[in-house]
């Protein structure tokens, strides 16, 4: 886990990763993919607004009663995924690039987020859309 972790990212509040249920949840967020995702965000010279971090499986069941398509191995439960906020074309080619240039190999592309996940046990070098 990743507790000093905060004083070492540049462009990211560890409490940005928090799920909204559990304040401090972000603790278990891996210091592996926060490092990546913040040499992102420096690549990327653009912020990068975190609509989803880590998720407790409550948090998890509530947003799949609510419709929103959850999987059920969601690598947010592990910690190890965010949801990085776009909405225009420039932005996501700009947040996308940056992301496979520091070596995350597993994106996924929806109209309002861009889903980024380290989870070594999923299938990898895949691009999806939601």
């Amino acid at each position: 886990m990743c507790y000093n972790l905060i004083s070492r990212m540049l462009h990211f509040e560890l409490i940005e990763f928090d799920s909204p249920d559990v304040r401090g949840s972000s603790k278990h967020m891996s210091e592996e993919f926060l490092n990546l995702l913040d040499r992102a965000r420096d690549t990327a010279g653009i912020a990068f607004i975190v609509n989803s971090g880590f998720r407790t499986l409550e948090h998890q069941n509530e947003l799949k009663a609510k419709g929103y398509p959850v999987s059920r191995n969601s690598s947010h439960l592990k910690g190890l995924a965010a949801d990085i906020a776009c909405t225009n074309s420039v932005d996501r080619l700009i947040i996308i690039e940056s992301l496979l240039y520091v070596g995350f190999r597993r994106v996924g592309i929806s109209k309002t987020f861009v889903h980024v996940d380290l989870d070594k046990d999923k299938i990898q070098d895949v691009i999806w859309v939601y």
